[in-house]
């Protein structure tokens, strides 16, 4: 008689005995010699951090599961981002808890252990065995890599059993298991108790140790292939698709990293005025402009946000090259401001005003500079639909659960990391702009670090002025495509 196991699929084979008896014999070793990772140390220090902001507390942060994507497929995992930024563990289904201790927290990370050839799932999940998805870290393997006890998550429940309310904290929104053990608290004025965790961990997230920096300059670094590898496809007559665009820094996200830190952005045309276009059903044309906003995540979840507009037919007209300018100017600007203390408004205000005063010589705005920008006014932003840029690292919009007197109306601090992204969009329909420039969009992004003096640019690798643009499509244009890792 087959034997049939609990939980499976209707149309999962009913193996017989003999053939499990079969598979379940056999099998040699696969022990893994495991050393600690490099950001080890540097993740016990983020938990050291997370220990001193809440003395006493039990601190609760998951990582998810897979979703679903469509009936029995999956999405591909990628891990949370204040999870990954505490443990280095890159794998579905983790909690990491910190559990109050005499002398701060024991932290335990509790997960799926690995089952190996002495469990039939090794070849009857297809979720979980190891003939299916490949060879998984035992726990003790995890634990000297990631230098953090582990547990059998099966002993999570037991461990968080007993707690009342006001001893735990809970990084919600990311488990619903863990979200309905602890019941949610009613906000009333601020924070509640989890909403401050999260904060607490996004405004920890602000400053960026070595390891960070290190990781981020290599998502850069690899975008900047990125769209080299775009530049040498895009040509000058003719037309080819957006998703071809898309489709090959794709290729080089994927060879280089875990994949795009968030969808590419292809807008040829007018599609550059549509801020997050990410259809990309359209074509190139020469003559017209294209807009890329694209970025890679590195292996490590850290990704880049960079955008570039370049002049199809390989030369900006010069109304085009005029708006190109004033972006560029505004970029620089906002780029000059940056230091340790200076107010993120103020480097915002710093990039508006030279799109406003773009915006005057264009004779677009219909009122001074000055009223345009005052903020019972801003009839500008109609133009500009954005700020200057955000905060940047583990997340493409990093940090975002920051309080606000620590964000955007705080000041940036040594060794952030943020963009630097001003642009000018005409919709084809604005009636309130000359018809030549209806349709032009364009926007030029990169990511700096703030330094002890001002800042430097991750992604200088690519050019900026609009005549440095030009010359580098043709010399990639002129050096051909290349396949990323051959």
């Amino acid at each position: 008689m087959a034997e049939k196991k609990s939980g499976e699929r209707p149309h999962d084979p009913k193996f017989p005995r003999k053939f499990l008896e079969f598979m379940r014999s056999g099998w040699g070793p696969s022990d893994l010699e495991a050393t600690e990772l490099e950001q080890a140390p540097y993740c016990a220090r983020r938990r050291e951090a997370v220990s001193a902001a809440f003395p006493g507390e039990t601190i609760v942060v998951p990582t998810g599961a897979e979703k679903v994507r469509a009936n029995d497929t999956h999405f591909r995992f990628r891990a949370g981002s204040d999870f990954a930024w505490l443990t280095g563990d890159l794998d579905p289904e983790g909690v990491l808890v910190l559990h109050p201790s005499a002398t701060g927290h024991d932290a335990v990370l509790y997960r799926r252990p690995r089952k190996g050839t002495d469990s039939d799932e090794f070849f009857r999940s297809a979720k979980y065995g190891e003939l299916w998805i490949g060879r998984k870290n035992s726990l003790d393997e995890t634990a000297t890599l990631l230098g953090v006890e582990c547990r059998d998550v099966e002993g999570l429940g037991g461990a968080l059993d007993g707690l009342g309310r006001s001893q735990v904290r809970v990084l919600r929104g990311i488990d619903a298991a863990i979200d309905a053990r602890f019941e949610a608290e009613k906000a009333e004025a601020g924070l509640t108790r989890d909403g401050e965790l999260a904060a607490v961990l996004s405004e920890l997230r602000l400053t960026k140790d070595a390891w960070e920096l290190a990781q981020l300059q290599d998502a850069v670094d690899a975008t900047v292939r990125g769209f080299e590898d775009v530049a040498a496809i895009l040509p000058a007559e003719g037309s080819i698709p957006e998703r071809l665009i898309e489709g090959v820094f794709g290729m080089r996200a994927r060879v280089e990293g875990n994949g795009i830190g968030y969808d590419s952005i292809v807008g040829a045309g007018s599609h550059a005025t549509t801020l997050h276009w990410i259809t990309n059903d359209g074509r190139t044309s020469p003559g017209e402009l294209i807009l890329m906003d694209m970025g890679v995540e590195n292996d490590h979840l850290y990704t880049a946000d960079v955008t570039r507009t370049l002049p199809v037919s390989g030369a900006f007209t010069p109304l085009q090259r005029q708006v190109y300018e004033i972006v560029h100017a505004s970029q620089q600007a906002g780029m000059d401001a940056i230091k340790p203390g200076v107010e993120f408004q103020e480097i915002h205000q710093t990039c508006m005003r030279v799109l406003a005063e773009g915006l005057d010589d264009l004779g677009v705005l219909p009122v001074s500079v000055d009223e345009a920008l005052d903020k019972d006014s801003l009839v500008y932003r109609r133009w500009t639909l954005h700020g200057f840029g955000h905060m940047l690292g583990l997340d493409v919009h990093d940090c975002a659960a920051s309080r606000p007197e620590h964000y955007y109306k705080g000041r940036v601090e040594e060794n952030y990391v943020l963009t630097v992204e001003p642009g000018l969009y005409f919709q084809a329909n604005d009636e309130l702009v000359p018809e030549e420039l209806r349709g032009v969009g364009i926007r030029i992004e990169d990511d700096v670090r703030v330094t002890a003096e001002g800042c430097e640019n991750l992604s200088a690798g690519l050019p900026r002025s609009a005549d440095d643009v030009e010359q580098w499509l043709a010399a990639r244009r002129e050096a051909g495509p290349r396949l990323p890792g051959a």
